[in-house]
């Protein structure tokens, strides 16, 4: 099974930042809750505070990204469009190779 990398980049409008953080933080909930297997994710905010990015490697055995059968991530997709002034740009990622240190 091939690991498929998905990543997400997007602009919110200032007064939507809060909002689309505790939205976030309700996917990381859930997904610590479920534990949903072959799923790698995370979500990280540049400098300017409202610039957000998202990566999910996803290596199920179907190959379905399990983020998709959260309720919070179908909630925190429906609303997307009108938190953000940039809308979401979705990359497709060849994985080339990784490092991480053991701690």
């Amino acid at each position: 099974m091939a690991t498929r990398i998905v990543q997400v980049r997007y602009r919110l409008h200032a007064e939507r930042v809060d909002e689309n953080l505790a939205l976030v933080q309700a996917v990381f909930a859930e997904l610590a809750e479920r534990k949903p297997m072959g799923l790698r994710y995370l979500c990280a905010r540049d400098g300017d505070g409202r610039t957000f990015f998202h990566r999910a490697e996803i290596s199920t055995e179907d190959g379905s990204n399990p983020l998709l059968a959260l309720p919070t991530f179908q909630r925190f997709s429906s609303t997307i469009a009108q938190r953000c002034d940039e809308p979401p740009s979705t990359t497709l990622l060849e994985f080339v190779g990784e490092y991480a240190a053991d701690s």
